[in-house]
């Protein structure tokens, strides 16, 4: 059996992964624990890996695969054609070596804040710029000195390097 990608709708994926598995299907959600601020106070909760996305392992020559668009919860398989899209192995194998069950393990970069970064990737590329801190969703905020003005650009980790 080989992983598929299945689009949910918007904070339904684990109403979809539910819903999945009541059909017989074998779903795989990996989630993080993200830090939330809400009414002045900061507590964690478990928040999707990848928003809107989850991974059902099934044989798509075995199973009633079109019923996974129909499921409550779920937008659509993604396909190629007609053709569902198939995962390889390993990279769920990659995400269930970062995770504990299905909470993954998301660590922050180890930046200091002033240390001098260089961005890898994005339209900010080739640029340098100083490390702040890492935000609420743990992206990498980074003063940028652009057209003249310090500005904070939001980065995710890995398109930052020490420089």
């Amino acid at each position: 059996m080989k992983w598929y990608v299945v689009y949910t709708q918007a904070g339904k994926e684990a109403f979809a992964a539910q819903n999945l598995t009541n059909q017989g299907f074998e779903p795989y959600l990996p989630r993080y624990r993200k830090r939330r601020r809400h009414a002045r106070r900061i507590d964690m909760v478990l928040a999707p890996l990848f928003p809107r996305y989850l991974f059902v392992r099934m044989d798509p020559r075995q199973q009633r695969w079109r019923s996974i668009n129909g499921t409550f919860g779920v937008s659509h398989l993604l396909t190629d054609g007609a053709v569902p899209q198939e995962v390889p192995d390993a990279i769920i194998d990659a995400i269930r070596a970062h995770a504990d069950g299905d909470i993954v393990s998301v660590l922050p970069p180890a930046f200091r804040k002033g240390q001098r970064l260089l961005v890898t990737d994005g339209p900010f590329a080739d640029l340098q710029g100083i490390f702040e801190c890492v935000d609420d969703q743990e992206r990498v905020v980074l003063l940028l000195n652009f057209m003249g003005r310090v500005i904070p650009a939001r980065l995710p980790g890995h398109a930052v390097t020490a420089a």
